[in-house]
């Protein structure tokens, strides 16, 4: 005897099983949000100190410590990548999709990289999970791409300042 709903959860739209995509989608985008929420959260509060500090340091001549805090925001910055690799890696072990830690390190960098060097090992009806992964992986490293022009604009300019008055001291 069949029921009402084994008919809705077996439609499929072009081969496509609805239910499981939409299940899969809704996860993917929880997902996404977290990454991304995360992701901002911490850049903005990179970008933010580093801003103050770099001000104060050049208005204060101390151009060396300008080029200290834009190694040590962009080692910052990748410790924010590394960490959503991570938090993909606890999503996808939470969600019982991988079991092995190892594992769903391995498969959420490769996503998230989006070099795709490990075996796709999700199980049916959640396979499309990695494109969320490789999405905030692409949009958080985009992200990352546009403050570190920004920083680099202000790393150049201490350069600049730091080695145009040397020049003129040695005159």
């Amino acid at each position: 005897m069949t029921t009402f709903a084994e008919p809705v959860l077996q439609t499929a739209v072009l081969g496509i099983p609805v239910i499981p995509l939409i299940t899969d989608v809704f996860f993917g985008v929880l997902g996404l949000i977290a990454i991304l929420v995360f992701h901002g959260s911490c850049i903005n509060h990179i970008i933010m100190r580093f801003d103050r500090r770099t001000e104060k340091n050049q208005s204060q001549g101390q151009y060396n410590r300008v080029f200290r805090h834009f190694y040590a925001s962009f080692i910052l910055i990748a410790c924010v990548h590394i960490c959503e690799i991570v938090i993909w890696s606890v999503y996808l072990i939470a969600l019982n999709l991988i079991p092995n830690g190892i594992e769903a390190l391995i498969f959420a960098g490769s996503c998230y990289t989006t070099v795709g060097f490990a075996a796709d090992s999700l199980s049916a009806g959640w396979k499309s999970l990695a494109f969320f992964i490789a999405f905030s992986g692409l949009f958080s490293i985009a992200w990352t791409t546009s403050v570190m022009i920004g920083m680099t604009d202000a790393y150049k300019k201490a350069w600049g300042q730091k080695y145009s008055r040397s020049r003129i001291k040695s005159s």
